[in-house]
């Protein structure tokens, strides 16, 4: 059998914008629960329980991006880099309960709707825009990579949106006085924030039960194998992300010649690294000899 691992890069922590984001969001937290717990809003308290989530959310993809840079050990041979998986899947997990108790308490309010100071909403919320705007652009570029960062960003673009929407019901009550708005748009926060992490949450699930992750074309990798010169047959073929930024995989190659040297090996790795931002690889070398069959030869065994 013959490996050949390739290691390019590790992943990034993102400090410094975590640090900003969860700072920012904290001290926002706090003043806007204060302010709708005094004006008994339900939208403003909806909106400080989504920011307080996203927290909590924040902390999770810092440290698991922390975590993931640790070395591999003796018993945890990978690392910890699927920690940035399982953060990713429990981000998009921490909004059910809050989902719950909004709904239910929304629903009761717009039948017994309580007076809210329709400029209060305007103001908390239109600081809410700039605060949550402001992390979101800290993780736009890193979330096109990387899983986690996209939780990250999707959470603080999400409220964003949610605050927006926040301001525009204040607007609508101070016009027009309907009471029923603040409830209602605390509704519409529900959905925005359903919407936006179900997405996370379906790549997040995939990606714990070993998907392809979804940049890569497994039959294009099939193929690319197959064509290398003296490479007669591929079979047990694997492909899976070690984390949210990295994709390993293994493959046995049945090439009758015999193994075909370290440069062979070299410039296919390097291949796999340029063409499909695989960056572990395994492979095994077989020449196919009848007596001695892969018992991983067939696609349905593992």
């Amino acid at each position: 059998m013959v490996h050949h691992h390739d290691h390019h890069h590790s992943p990034e922590t993102h400090t410094r914008a975590f640090q900003i984001g969860i700072g920012l969001n904290i001290g926002f937290v706090l003043i806007e629960a204060a302010i709708g717990w005094t004006t008994q809003s339900l939208a403003l308290l909806a909106d400080a329980g989504h920011n307080l989530s996203d927290v909590l959310g924040l902390s999770l993809a810092w440290g698991a991006s922390y975590l993931a840079q640790r070395p591999p050990s003796r018993t945890y041979t990978y690392g910890l880099r699927r920690s940035t998986i399982l953060a990713a899947l429990f981000n998009s997990m921490l909004l059910l309960p809050a989902v719950g108790g909004i709904t239910w308490e929304a629903l009761r309010r717009l039948q017994n709707p309580t007076p809210v100071p329709g400029m209060t909403l305007i103001w908390v919320a239109g600081v809410g825009v700039v605060i949550n705007t402001l992390t979101a652009l800290l993780f736009f570029s890193g979330g096109k990579q990387d899983l986690n960062i996209r939780g990250a960003f999707l959470h603080m673009a999400a409220d964003a949106l949610v605050s927006v929407g926040v301001v525009l019901a204040g607007v609508a009550i101070l016009l027009t006085g309907w009471l029923w708005l603040d409830p209602a748009i605390s509704l519409v926060i529900v959905v925005v924030i359903v919407v936006s992490t179900w997405s996370l949450l379906r790549d997040a699930l995939g990606l714990i039960l070993d998907r392809v992750p979804k940049h890569i074309e497994p039959l294009a990798v099939r193929t690319f194998l197959q064509e290398l010169p003296e490479v007669a047959q591929v079979h047990d073929l694997h492909i899976w992300a070690m984390s949210t930024t990295e994709t390993a995989l293994t493959a046995h190659l049945v090439m009758p010649k015999g193994g075909p040297g370290d440069s062979f090996l070299a410039h296919v790795c390097e291949e796999l690294h340029h063409r499909f931002a695989i960056d572990h690889a395994t492979l095994q070398v077989e020449t196919g000899d009848a007596q001695y069959p892969c018992r991983l030869e067939s696609n349905h065994q593992v």
